[in-house]
């Protein structure tokens, strides 16, 4: 079961890189074709970086909305069972 809290969280992460990734790929083309102005000097890519992050936020947080769920959820659960255990040791310690 570990595994499968694992999973979630790399599965989001890949997820919202792999939009990331999308997004460079569409602005680099636009910018390159000419649809969007190009950086000052030698700043290309950072504008089309900081281009790129400003357009894969909304649809990260638009589209991955049931993996970043799925993924709080697993989250929650974990903290939870660390509160139990933590409890758990706690009454042990009272008890001795």
């Amino acid at each position: 079961m570990n595994a499968a809290r694992t999973s979630a969280t790399i599965r989001y992460t890949a997820m919202r890189l792999g939009i990331f990734v999308g997004c460079f790929v569409v602005v680099a083309a636009l910018v390159q074709f000419g649809a969007l102005p190009k950086g000052l000097g030698d700043s290309n890519f950072i504008w089309v970086l900081l281009l790129a992050l400003v357009v894969s936020a909304p649809l990260s947080f638009v589209l991955l909305r049931k993996q970043r769920d799925e993924m709080s959820a697993q989250l929650v659960d974990r903290v939870d069972s660390a509160k139990a255990k933590l409890e758990s040791n706690r009454t042990q310690e009272d008890g001795a």
